[in-house]
């Protein structure tokens, strides 16, 4: 599933062309694709296809569609401090991005089939957390994920404010999926080949809306276990954060503050590398299939460069000449933008402290 939008050259790029195509409609979804880069999930050998609009599996690792996670992503109507069920939590790149938004104080559980997927999970976060330049400019819930089948949770577990699945649910295991979701809740799950948002308006009522037509692999029924003890998934522990936490999100929070203070003061605004890139002149085909209100439409956009007439049959060779000349000519003289100073630990750094505790604060972060 995917293809509805042009493949980026790099994350920002994909990006660009998702929120094009009103894949990504909101500011905060916005931030959280920008923050993490999808390549990062992927295997090294396969990192050239990372920015298409494409679904990517090799072995038990999966990543879906980016237009797929932006229409899941804009669904759930993420807000800080909400709690997140992940059923099939794969490499954990959703879950991620649902960290950034979570905050510190938001809930964010995971329940993954295969073990050696949760080892990879856990890898990528740990590289996220350790060496991310995104890290310092959230507040972040942490995942956690458990191995088993999401069809075997604990029964009367604990109820959750959002849930998603990541595999195709059918009409049998739809009331089971609704009885994760507490009151006010929203699931968003691929329904017999929908995706679908269920809302939960009260213990016994609910709003259903058809988002987009998808094609998932189904979920894997649990094993016949009639002879043998049926396997129970414990989700993961809600665990009270120690005061000693508490104090290091209330710091880094503080500083945080100060610092966004400072430049509003001085009129600064927050500086971002800028990438000099050689401009493409290129028509780009986009096919998107859109469902609803049960009405199909299918829509075909066909951007390209036009010239002064508002013609898009030929391009402007003079025009992409002088781009490509200014760029051989900004290489030449090696004008690269400074890399961005991080702040945050600029200031952790110059406290009067220990230097474990200056270590603790950043989280032991590389850089």
């Amino acid at each position: 599933m995917g293809g509805a939008v042009s493949a980026g050259e790099d994350n920002d790029e994909l990006i660009d062309n998702l929120k094009e195509a009103h894949y990504i409609r909101s500011e905060l979804v916005e931030q959280a694709f920008r923050a993490i880069d999808r390549a990062d999930y992927y295997l090294e050998e396969f990192r050239e296809n990372a920015y298409k609009d494409l679904a990517w599996r090799h072995g038990n690792i999966h990543l879906s569609a980016p237009c797929i996670y932006s229409e899941v992503m804009e669904a759930l109507d993420l807000q800080p401090g909400l709690s997140f069920l992940n059923l099939g939590s794969g490499t954990g790149y959703l879950s991620t991005m649902v960290g950034l938004i979570l905050g510190p104080f938001g809930v964010n559980h995971g329940v993954e089939l295969h073990g050696d997927v949760i080892e990879y999970a856990y890898q990528k976060l740990d590289t996220f957390i350790k060496t991310s330049d995104s890290f310092d400019k959230f507040e972040f819930c942490e995942p956690s994920f458990v191995a088993g089948n999401c069809l075997e949770i604990t029964p009367g577990c604990r109820q959750y404010d959002r849930v998603y699945c990541g595999a195709g649910v059918q009409r049998e295991h739809e009331e089971y999926m609704r009885s994760l979701l507490k009151i006010g809740g929203i699931l968003v799950l691929p329904l017999e080949e929908k995706l679908t948002k269920i809302t939960r308006t009260g213990s016994t009522t609910w709003e259903t809306k058809k988002i987009i037509a998808v094609s998932f692999a189904p979920l894997v029924q649990p094993k016949n276990r009639s002879s043998e003890k049926t396997r129970i998934v414990p989700l993961p522990i809600l665990e009270v954060r120690t005061l000693q936490d508490l104090s290091r999100i209330t710091i880094r929070h503080t500083l945080k503050l100060n610092l966004n203070q400072d430049k509003v003061k001085s009129g600064s605004l927050t500086k971002y590398s800028t990438k000099f890139k050689r401009k493409r002149m290129y028509r780009r085909r986009m096919d998107s299939v859109l469902l609803a209100n049960k009405h199909m439409f299918v829509s075909r956009v066909i951007p390209s460069t036009m010239d002064n007439n508002n013609n898009c049959d030929h391009v402007d060779e003079d025009r992409l000449e002088e781009d490509e000349e200014a760029v051989e000519d900004r290489e030449q003289y090696d004008l690269k933008p400074d890399p961005p100073i991080n702040l945050l630990r600029e200031k952790v750094l110059s406290l009067p402290l220990p230097e474990p505790l200056k270590l603790y604060l950043l989280y032991y972060r590389e850089k």
